[in-house]
């Protein structure tokens, strides 16, 4: 069963600031300050309010645990946000390239065998000759 409304997912910017410091343990002004630095950037409305996504809600959870269990600071949290979203990008372009690389495989899989079936079936004798060659290098004088 889908949480959402019809039409949103984890992604769709949704909850007021108000929502969001409830559901993510945060005050409201903590949200507005990780905004301020880059850490949790919300969707906004055309009036310039605030709306954040389970994605957001998930998110403002790690930077807390970041900051208050395993001691990083702020820059550090930021540093390792860009850093997985990078590996994110990267996962998804490495997807990208194995697919297209299957699909250049099938279609050279698919020319070698149409090559294969135009080839002419006849049978062609061929001289079964053995020969031997000696060579002997001259001596230097």
């Amino acid at each position: 069963m889908n949480p959402f409304p019809p039409g949103a997912d984890e992604d769709t910017p949704v909850f007021v600031i108000s929502v969001a410091a409830q559901l993510s343990g945060l005050h409201a002004q903590t949200l507005r300050g990780y905004d301020r630095l880059g850490l949790v950037s919300p969707g906004r409305t055309p009036g310039g309010g605030r709306r954040y996504s389970m994605r957001d809600i998930a998110l403002l959870r790690e930077v807390q645990r970041l900051s208050q269990e395993a001691g990083v600071n702020l820059a550090g949290i930021k540093r390792i946000i860009e850093l997985e979203n990078e590996v994110d990008a990267l996962r998804t372009r490495v997807a990208e390239l194995t697919e297209e690389l299957a699909s250049a495989y099938a279609a050279a899989e698919q020319a070698a065998a149409a090559i294969h079936k135009s080839y002419r079936h006849e049978l062609v004798p061929v001289r079964q000759e053995t020969a031997l060659v000696v060579w002997r290098p001259q001596k230097r004088r």
